[in-house]
Parts: structure tokens; C-alpha cells; sequence
């Protein structure tokens, strides 16, 4: 069983987890914010270099060089302190050592992958519409050109909304139960989900709603993927649930966050 284990850094409080014990890495909580991801890098690495983006929910990838060349051609600061003059996606592949790759997220999950052969990371914000879209599964594809090997990969899901609090319409679960099933009926994809063996599909009293756990999805593409269970963590904190230490956005309706991040060997 991959453990979580709580640090301080000067009193505040951030999660990582066993499974990543290669890398430099943390899932901060609400306490760091408004630090920014070119302070946390300091925190975990003060010599690596920071990438983020400017989130959009969905399944891009980009890779440092490709942050650069399309910052760079608009003439934009790279350092990603501007929010305006950052890059689109809601995924970042690091190319080589010393890149700090970094994610925000309230309710949504944020993703950390390492390599234990190439010393390679990913940083990923899997929400329920960058779920549907697959993102995790593209980032591997993206870090499996780059020479990884599947069995060589380490992923874990950092703190999120879990499923027994997260409400969504049945459209919504069917859209997101898409990318786990053959079937394209919205019917067919809900009792499917259902048949599931631990379920990501909850029963909830309202008609149309129905409970989601969006973690669960992520687990399930990877394992038709062929990534096995030991290789995946989830940690064991629901934003919405866990106030003291992180953003909910569904209990607060704030637009606040909390950053994860991961540097490469």
C-alpha cells in the first residue's frame, strides 16, 4: 500500500506521496496560497526551472520547449507569472532534468507521473471534462514517445472531490463514462458504469443527478491501458470535505486554489 506522508515548510503543510519518493514533489495545501509555482519550486527544488499553464479543462499536453516556442512567438514573458501571457493547456511533460512542472486545482484532480527510468514527470489537472477527453492517458502517450516504458511509470492523484459529495447530471457522468466504455447510448454507458466492479457511478436522491467519482475514472483508463493497480495512489483527502487544509470551489464558490508539482531527475 503506496503511504501519504505530511511535511511542514516553515509551518505549512503539504502532502507527497511514497510512491513518488524519486522525485522532489508536493500537493500543497490552501495554507501556501497566493505563493506562486516559481515560489513552491523553490520549496521543493531551488535550482529547477518552473512551467505552468493557463488551465482550460481540457487534454492538452505541452512540454517546456513547446511553452517556450509558443510564448516566445507572441513575444510573451515565459516566466508564467502573468497569467495572460501563459500558455493553454491543462498538462505539462518534462524533456529533462530540473524542470519544475506544476498544476492548480480546487476540486479537480491534480495528476503527478514520474519514470523511475528516465527521470521524466508529468503534471496534470484532470477535471471532469479533461477526464471525458482523456488527458492522463495523452500524457503518457506523449512521455511514452519520449522513451517510456508503461511499467516504469509511477501516478499519483493528489487531493480532489471524492465521489460520494460530487452531484453531476447523468449527461455529464454519461460523457465522462464514455471513455471507459464501447457504448454510446447515454443508458447504456450509466449501466454500464454501474456494473463496474467499485463503481465510480453513486446513487443520488435527485432525478437526473447521480454521484461521480472522477479519481476512480482516471484508475480505470489506466488499467485498460495495462498500468497496474500498485503503480497508482489516490490520496486520501476530499477537497470538499478536508476544509482545513484545501480550496473546495464547490463548498466556497472561490475561485481560489492549491498548486502540485513535481521535479524531474
Amino acid at each position: 500500500m503506496h503511504t501519504w506522508h505530511w511535511h511542514n515548510w516553515q509551518g505549512l503543510p503539504y502532502l507527497t506521496c511514497s510512491l513518488l519518493q524519486d522525485w522532489h514533489h508536493g500537493f500543497f495545501t490552501h495554507q501556501f496560497w497566493p505563493r506562486s509555482p516559481q515560489d513552491l519550486t523553490k520549496v521543493l527544488h531551488p535550482e529547477a526551472s518552473t512551467y505552468r499553464l493557463k488551465q482550460v479543462h481540457g487534454n492538452i499536453v505541452l512540454t517546456p520547449q513547446e511553452i517556450h516556442s509558443k510564448l516566445s512567438a507572441g513575444g510573451d514573458d515565459v516566466s508564467g507569472e502573468d497569467d495572460a501571457a501563459l500558455a493553454l493547456g491543462d498538462g505539462v511533460v518534462s524533456e529533462q532534468p530540473l524542470q519544475a512542472v506544476w498544476v492548480a486545482s480546487a476540486d479537480c484532480t491534480p495528476v503527478l507521473i514520474g519514470d523511475v527510468s528516465t527521470g521524466r514527470v508529468a503534471a496534470l489537472h484532470a477535471g471532469w471534462r479533461g477526464t471525458a477527453a482523456k488527458i492522463v492517458p495523452g500524457a503518457i502517450a506523449r512521455l511514452r514517445e519520449q522513451g517510456s516504458k508503461l511499467d516504469d511509470l509511477r501516478i499519483a492523484m493528489g487531493p480532489a472531490i471524492a465521489g460520494e459529495v460530487y452531484q453531476v447530471s447523468v449527461e455529464v457522468a454519461a460523457e465522462i463514462g464514455a471513455s471507459i466504455t464501447p457504448h454510446e447510448e447515454e443508458q447504456k454507458i450509466l449501466d454500464a458504469l454501474h456494473e463496474l466492479p467499485n463503481s465510480p457511478l453513486l446513487e443520488d436522491p435527485n432525478p437526473g443527478k447521480v454521484r461521480l467519482d472522477v479519481r476512480r475514472v482516471n484508475v480505470l483508463q489506466l488499467e485498460s491501458l495495462g498500468i497496474s493497480g500498485e503503480q497508482m495512489a489516490i490520496a486520501p483527502y476530499c477537497t470538499y470535505q478536508t476544509p482545513e487544509h484545501f480550496f473546495s470551489y464547490r463548498r466556497e464558490k472561490e475561485k481560489k486554489v492549491q498548486w502540485s508539482g513535481i521535479v524531474s531527475d
